[in-house]
């Protein structure tokens, strides 16, 4: 049986990153991709040009459709920028008792532009968080989530304890926005897990906390551990890195498909 898996998240109109980027990941991962739509973008490599929100009822109506046909083995969450869909999801990942849930908190896009309002904040922390198998800021989300500023790894492994207070499950601290490493840190169950990683010197990374999310949570689906499910989604995303896509003006978006084989 083929596992299945649901992204709640943005749609990106250039493909690079929300659910455009969970899908590629999805399948590339041979598994079946599904969606509720929680926002379209107008957006490219450039940056953010504009937000059209999905209301919060229409979010929970994708949702009861998935649940109440194909149920997912996993779910990632991405961009949800207002309280009331959040709100609503939480609602009803509670409801379908929903598993493997991994949470990419998206607050700001890679090119700078600001992807959760403000009074979103404190719901997402308090209510959707802590529903997550495991959590993936980055180094400025982490600083949000944390309250400080993180310089060095020693900063990490603080943040991290910090915001395991609140959450269940594990936090993972991406460490690729360090000039000189990439670094990711595990925090579960009181104990640190360190991910040692090669700085991949790359300017295209649009949608690769979205890459990463959706293949943490691929893994999941596929029953591996927490442990292992992060480690088998970052040698995916290392290698959709390296292979050196080039498009766009800006910061441009992965080769997904890199392991796929061209007959």
């Amino acid at each position: 049986m083929i596992k299945k898996v649901l992204t709640i998240a943005g749609s990106d109109s250039s493909g690079g990153a929300g659910i455009q980027a969970d899908i590629k990941t999805i399948t590339c991962h041979k598994m079946y991709a599904m969606s509720a739509i929680t926002a379209l973008t107008a957006q490219n490599t450039t940056g953010v040009y504009g937000v059209q929100e999905a209301t919060p009822e229409f979010v929970g109506q994708q949702i009861d459709c998935i649940f109440n046909d194909i149920r997912p083995d996993a779910v990632k969450i991405g961009m949800v920028s207002s309280s009331k869909i959040i709100k609503v999801i939480v609602e009803k990942l509670k409801k379908y008792n929903a598993e493997s849930i991994v949470v990419d908190p998206v607050m700001v896009a890679t090119s700078g532009s600001p992807l959760l309002e403000k009074e979103a904040m404190s719901t997402l922390i308090n209510e959707l968080l802590p529903m997550g198998t495991v959590i993936t800021p980055n180094i400025p989300e982490a600083e949000i989530l944390c309250g400080f500023k993180i310089n060095e790894q020693d900063d990490m492994l603080r943040a991290a304890k910090k915001i395991a207070t609140s959450i269940k499950g594990g936090v993972l601290i991406k460490g690729g926005h360090f000039s000189n490493t990439a670094d990711d840190l595990l925090y579960i169950d009181g104990k640190e897990v360190w991910y040692k990683q090669e700085k991949i010197y790359n300017e295209n990374t649009h949608g690769t906390g979205c890459t990463l999310s959706s293949a943490i949570a691929c893994n999941l689906a596929d029953g591996y551990s927490i442990e292992d499910s992060i480690r088998n989604a970052k040698s995916y995303i290392t290698g959709a890195l390296k292979a050196g896509l080039n498009l766009g003006k800006g910061s441009g978006p992965l080769e997904h498909n890199y392991n796929i084989k061209i007959k």
